[in-house]
Formats: structure tokens, sequence, C-alpha cells
């Protein structure tokens, strides 16, 4: 027999799509599935970024430049070349970036008992939780970085000097066997350094757009806004983070020639000039950005589906 309903009984709400999360270990297993996905749309553009740091001017005029030259002298499939090594960096890097930047934010946000109005954290706060999330998500990834880098930029080599690594745990294996186990964290320092700023600016910036766009306009928690912010934090870690990408990259590909970041930076600068340190700015942004975007996209995408 139907019963009527209490009208003085409580009830539970539903939750909407913005006040559903993953949880801890959610945040962590579609963080490195977003970036994995999210590499594979734009890797071409990071090879590019690769070889023009690494390229004297003379070399390639710009990046459509370097791109057709790849392309025309080693074949498309240059312009993948390293993939296995960029996938395992996915898994491990933006893994561990945004599974513990969102997992300090959670632990930092408060809810009201009375009213539920939820606080968040500030800007300053978000950027020193994104520099916390990048260094960790540096160190756990620097021996794919390795890889990566090297993979990337073998086509530039002589033949003879082309190290010719298979894929990913070939190079990881070799490295360890031929050079030792430290070595698959050479340029640590940097990438640490381009991490810590590089998510300081993308994941707080992200945070604060949206953040600021749902307060300040009509507009739902959906794609539109993801997209807005993701694109503006996308350029934001674009531009702080080049010139530590570059000293990274010259690091990683030849660790004779340089002592340190800071070294990288000095004499590059005194020898080419200041803007030679965000040389490259156009295919990185194409890679740091569109990356952002699908990550970010895709990762939001898991949140409202699986978010419980």
């Amino acid at each position: 027999m139907y019963k009527a309903k209490d009208p003085q009984q409580p009830t539970t709400p539903t939750p909407t799509i913005a006040e559903k999360k993953l949880s801890s270990s959610g945040q962590f297993i579609f963080g490195g599935l977003s970036g994995m996905a999210a590499i594979c749309m734009v890797y071409p553009s990071d090879v590019v970024k690769t070889r023009l740091q690494l390229s004297s001017m003379a070399q390639y005029k710009n990046s459509l430049d370097a791109l057709f030259g790849i392309a025309r002298v080693e074949g498309m499939s240059a312009l993948y070349s390293g993939l296995s090594a960029g996938l395992l960096r996915q898994a491990t890097y933006t893994t561990a970036k945004l599974g513990v930047y969102n997992v300090i934010l959670n632990e930092l946000t408060t809810v009201d008992g009375t009213t539920g109005k939820k606080t968040v954290p500030g800007f300053a706060i978000k950027t020193m939780s994104g520099m916390v999330a990048g260094a960790v998500a540096a160190v756990v990834g620097t021996p794919a970085e390795v890889a990566l880098v090297r993979m990337q930029s073998d086509g530039r080599l002589p033949v003879e000097q082309r190290r010719n690594y298979r894929h990913v745990f070939d190079a990881l294996l070799r490295i360890y066997r031929e050079e030792g186990v430290l070595k698959m964290w050479r340029g640590c320092t940097p990438t640490v350094g381009r991490a810590v700023v590089l998510n300081g600016a993308q994941l707080a910036v992200y945070s604060q757009s949206k953040e600021v766009i749902l307060d300040h306009s009509n507009m739902a928690d959906g794609v539109l806004v993801h997209l807005i912010s993701s694109l503006t934090a996308g350029f934001a870690a674009s531009f702080v983070s080049l010139p530590l990408d570059m000293a990274k990259t010259a690091l990683q590909a030849d660790g004779v020639q340089y002592k340190n970041t800071f070294d990288v930076l000095v004499k590059v600068a005194q020898k080419e000039g200041i803007p030679r340190l965000w040389r490259g700015f156009t295919p990185y942004f194409l890679k740091v950005g569109p990356h952002t975007v699908f990550t970010f996209l895709i990762f939001e995408q898991c949140r409202q589906l699986f978010g419980k």
C-alpha cells in the first residue's frame, strides 16, 4: 500500500554537479588518465619545442620551419618520437600533480555545518598548493622526463651518436646500466624549479579563474567555464615557466656544457640575448595551452561523471 511522504521528514538533497567530488584515489587516477589522453593530442608540438630549444638559431627559423623540417628529413613518425616516454611521464607527473593539488584543496576547504556555505582557500594558498604539487610531481616524473628529452632529440644527432632507444623502458634500463641510477634524475633540480613555477601558475590560475567566473557571471559550471579557465591558466603557465623549461632541456640533453640551471640561463642570455630564453614559446604554448585545456576538460568530466 502506498504511503504518503511525511512533509516533516527531512530529505537528503541530491548533490549538484558542482558539489560532486572525486575520492582521493580518484583524484590521482583520473588526473593521470586525463594527462595521458591530452599528451596524445599535442605531442608533435612538444617535439618541435624540444628541437628548437636544442638547436642553433640558424637551423630552424621558427616553429613551422622546424615542424616541416623534422617531417621532411626524418619522416612524420619523428614527430611522435618518444611518445611512450611522454605517456609514462603523464602517468607519473600528471597523476601526482593533480592528485596532490586537489587533495590539498579538499583538505583546506571548509563547510559551515549550519549554512552549508563553502570557504575555499585564497589565491595565495592555491598558488602554494600548486607549487607543492608541482615539486612532488617533478621528482616522481624526472626519470620519464630524461628518457623523453633524449628520445625526442635523438634525431638531431649524427647517426653514429644516436642512442636509438626502442621505447621508454629500454631507455630507462640502458641509462641505469650504462650511466648509473642517479642519471635517471639528471636535471631534477631545474625540473622541480620549472614544475614549481608552472604548476603554481597553472593550477592556481585555473582554480581562481573558474571561481571568479562562477561567482561573477550567470554561467553554469560546465565546459565553457572550464575552457576559458584552462586557456587562461595555460598562457600564464607557459610564459612564466619557459626559461626554466629551456634550462631543464639543455641540462638533460647535454650535461657537459652547463653546470646547473643558473649557469644555463646566464650563458644563454649572455651569448644570444635574454629573448633567447623564450625561444620556442609558440610550440611550447601550443603544447602547454591545449594540453592544459584537454587535461582539465577531461578531468572535470571525470569529476562530474564519477564524483560521489
